[in-house]
C-alpha cells in the first residue's frame, strides 16, 4: 500500500479579511466642541449688549468694589510682575515676538499643521476682539497704571492669553499644558484689573473670546491636528530614518 493513504488532507488557508485588519479612518467629533465655542461667543455678545445698553462707561457694582480693593492693596512686589504681564500680553511682544517663538517651536518639532492652526486662530481672535471693542466702546477705569489703546471691553490681553492657552492645549493634548495655560490666563486677567486697565467683565469677556475662537477655528483642522499628534515628533535637526534604511543596516 502506498504511504499516501495515511496522509491527511491539508485544509486550505482561510482568506484574510482586509476590511478588519486595515486601520479604520480617523474620526474626530466636532459637534460639541463647536457648540461650546459658539456658546462662549454668544455669552460675550450678551455681555456686550448689557454693557452697551446700561451705558458703556458704567461698571457693575461688584466691579467697583473689586477695583477699589485692588487699588488699595497695590504694592511694588505685585506691580512689577503685573507690568511684565502687561508687556508680554500686548505690543510688539504679543504681536510679533511671542507668536514667532510659538510658530518656530512648532515647526522645529515637526508640527506644521499646529503652526497653521495657531496663526489662523490668533488672527481670528484678534479680529473678533478688535471688532467688539469698536462696537461697544466701553471706557476704561480711571485709576490706571498703564497706557492702553481704545476700548475696555473685551480685554485684548485676556483674549490673547486664553487663545494661546487653548490652542497649545489642543495641539499638544497634555494635561500640564492645559494647567499651565489656565494659570497663565488667570494671572493675566488678574494683572489687568490690578493695573486698572480693565473691569472684571472685560477680562471675562476676553477670556471667552480667546477660548471660543480657538475651539471654533480648531474644527476644520481637527483631523489633521489629531493625525499630527499621533506621529513621532523628534526635533527637525534629528533625521528620521526610513524603515528601508534601518533594514539595510541589519
Amino acid at each position: 500500500m502506498s504511504g499516501s493513504d495515511d496522509e491527511q488532507p491539508v485544509p486550505a488557508a482561510a482568506p484574510i479579511d482586509n476590511a478588519h485588519t486595515a486601520p479604520s479612518p480617523v474620526g474626530v467629533a466636532r459637534f460639541w466642541p463647536v457648540v461650546s465655542g459658539s456658546a462662549a461667543l454668544a455669552l460675550v455678545a450678551m455681555l456686550a449688549l448689557v454693557i452697551f445698553y446700561r451705558e458703556s462707561d458704567k461698571p457693575f457694582g461688584f466691579e467697583i468694589e473689586f477695583m477699589a480693593g485692588m487699588v488699595a492693596n497695590r504694592a511694588e512686589w505685585l506691580t512689577v510682575p503685573a507690568l511684565v504681564f502687561n508687556a508680554v500680553g500686548g505690543g510688539i511682544l504679543s504681536n510679533l515676538v511671542v507668536p514667532a517663538v510659538i510658530i518656530g517651536a512648532l515647526l522645529l518639532f515637526r508640527r506644521p499643521w499646529g503652526a497653521v492652526y495657531y496663526v489662523t486662530a490668533a488672527i481670528a481672535s484678534a479680529a473678533v476682539t478688535r471688532l467688539i471693542k469698536v462696537l461697544v466702546g466701553r471706557e476704561r477705569p480711571e485709576d490706571i497704571l498703564v497706557n492702553p489703546d481704545f476700548g475696555s471691553f473685551p480685554s485684548g490681553h485676556s483674549s490673547n492669553a486664553a487663545l494661546v492657552a487653548t490652542a497649545l492645549g489642543i495641539i499638544f493634548m497634555r494635561t500640564w499644558v492645559w494647567v499651565a495655560g489656565a494659570v497663565y490666563t488667570v494671572l493675566m486677567m488678574l494683572s489687568r484689573t490690578y493695573l486698572g486697565a480693565h473691569w472684571i467683565s472685560d477680562t471675562i469677556g476676553g477670556m471667552l473670546v480667546g477660548a471660543g475662537v480657538a475651539v471654533i477655528v480648531w474644527a476644520p483642522f481637527a483631523e489633521k491636528l489629531y493625525r499630527e499628534h499621533r506621529m513621532p515628533h523628534p526635533p527637525i535637526w534629528v533625521r528620521v530614518r526610513a524603515p528601508s534604511e534601518e533594514a539595510a543596516d541589519r
